[in-house]
C-alpha cells in the first residue's frame, strides 16, 4: 500500500508553466504505475497522462500531447507531471494515482479503476 501525495500547485499565469509531484514514503512507490489525472469545476475527473513503473514508457491522452510532459525519478521516489503552455482549459485539481502493474497492463492506463491508490490533489489556477 502507498500513499501519494501531491504538490506544486498554484497560480500561474496563463503561457506559464509549472511541474507538479507526486511522492510517497513507501520505497514500493517506484514498483507502481503513476498516473495523473484532473477534474474541473463541473466537469468529470479525466485521465491526463501516465508512466510505467519503470519510467520507460509514458502514455498521454491525445488532447495532452505536446503540453504535457510526465516523468519519475525512482531513487526519490517521485513522479513529475510537466505542464507547459497553460490554457484557461487547464484549471483543475490535478490528482496522481498509483496502480499495480498488473492492473495497469489489464485495465489500461487511462482508466481510473485502474489505479488503486490516490493522492488528494493539488489545485492549479491559471490567471488571464
Amino acid at each position: 500500500q502507498v500513499q501519494p501525495v501531491e504538490s506544486g500547485g498554484g497560480l500561474v499565469q496563463a503561457g506559464g508553466s509549472l511541474r507538479l509531484s507526486c511522492a510517497a514514503s513507501e520505497r514500493t512507490f517506484n514498483t507502481y504505475a503513476m498516473g495523473w489525472f484532473r477534474q474541473a469545476p463541473g466537469k468529470e475527473r479525466e485521465f491526463v497522462g501516465g508512466i510505467s513503473w519503470r519510467g520507460g514508457g509514458t502514455y498521454y491522452a491525445d488532447s495532452q500531447k505536446g503540453r504535457f510532459t510526465i516523468s519519475r525519478d525512482n531513487a526519490k521516489n517521485t513522479g513529475y507531471l510537466q505542464v507547459n503552455s497553460l490554457k484557461p482549459e487547464d484549471p483543475a485539481v490535478y490528482y496522481c494515482a498509483a496502480g499495480s502493474a498488473s492492473s495497469v497492463a489489464t485495465v489500461g492506463p487511462y482508466l481510473e479503476h485502474a489505479y488503486e491508490y490516490w493522492g488528494q490533489g493539488t489545485q492549479v489556477t491559471v490567471a488571464s
